[in-house]
């Protein structure tokens, strides 16, 4: 019997705290920055996000989402044989213990499973489907809890508007089972490392030459160019790998950066943007967890149903993208 994997529950948790663009440049303004909600809306379509408060951390914000995804799924935390977490801005520098295990702990389970990080930024959860995809498939694994987890408000420079503006706090989590049905139909990865030095986090101290580097770094114009140049590409790639026209995507789900991004990769795939699922307005840009609070909101309000094609594609400093078409 060929095994495939399905997602039997999402969930979803952004923190209490919700900065508007109203908020936020009432705060640069005491610091003598000047930005308004015109100017970032125009820029960006983002008008709200939320910010962690002082005492949470990623692996916080990942348990939240991850016990809503376990109750979708009817799974007990012990149920669960691995857990993949993506995230850019872990509890611990240099990831270890891994945000994942401190998750496995918060969560209480003893059994043993597998927990790690992956890092990939904005395309993290994708890499981490296709990983746990990849174990399901292989027989290595039932259920995999995957997690995309970001506290980016503790990396941004407060000085830049360019950049402090753009990004936001929060988790999104699925539970992929193993499933006599189809449910991931493809999944495409890509890097280049060449582009490394156009997103990337605060650098290593050992590093001499980027030792000034203690917040996010963004040339946002070439992150701009390159996103729009990837993201149809491994879209369509994904489709081909999936023998599916573009017109069987009943919701496309891309990384929610840049609402003007967003819409012109639906438009060059000619889906109606009323098919493309947007948050980006209220949560900003929450890197690794953006997609999965995204698909969490839409399943939670009845726009994804079982049954229907979802798109889910982003791409990240590293740089990375990638794809993974799924049939709920």
């Amino acid at each position: 019997m060929t095994v495939y994997s399905k997602i039997t529950g999402t969930g979803s948790y952004l923190p209490a705290r919700r900065v508007t663009n109203h908020d936020l440049a009432a705060e640069l303004a005491a610091k003598g920055i000047e930005t308004s909600d015109e100017w970032i809306v125009t820029r960006s379509g983002i008008s709200a996000r939320h910010y962690a408060a002082a005492d949470e951390n990623a692996s916080d914000l990942a348990v939240n989402a991850a016990r809503k995804a376990l109750e979708a799924a009817g799974l007990e935390p012990g149920q669960i044989d691995m857990i993949i977490v993506a995230t850019a801005s872990p509890d611990f520098y240099g990831s270890f213990p891994s945000t994942a295990c401190i998750v496995q702990h918060k969560l209480g389970m003893r059994n043993g499973s597998a927990a790690f990080d992956i890092g990939a930024v904005c395309s993290g959860f994708v890499y981490a489907m296709s990983t746990a995809d990849a174990f399901i498939k292989a027989g290595n694994a039932k259920n995999v809890l995957v997690i995309g987890t970001e506290v980016f408000s503790r990396i941004l420079d407060f000085s830049d508007r360019s950049t402090c503006v753009l990004f936001g706090d929060g988790a999104g989590a699925v539970v992929l089972s193993a499933s006599e049905e189809p449910g991931v139909l493809a999944v495409k990865l890509h890097a280049d490392g060449s582009h490394g030095d156009i997103l990337c986090g605060p650098a290593n101290p050992s590093h001499a030459a980027m030792s000034s580097q203690k917040f996010l770094y963004m040339d946002g114009p070439a992150v701009f160019k390159l996103a729009v140049s990837v993201l149809e590409k491994v879209a369509n790639e994904a489709l081909q790998a999936a023998d599916m026209p573009a017109a069987a995507i009943d919701w496309l789900i891309p990384h929610q950066a840049n609402l003007r991004i967003m819409s012109g990769t639906a438009k060059k795939l000619g889906l109606p943007l009323e098919r493309m699922v947007v948050t980006v307005d209220e949560h900003g840009n929450t890197s690794a967890a953006s997609i999965p609070l995204a698909l969490d909101q839409a399943v939670r309000d009845g726009r994804i149903r079982p049954g229907q094609n979802v798109m889910m594609e982003g791409v990240g400093g590293g740089f990375t993208w990638g794809a993974v078409l799924v049939r709920m």
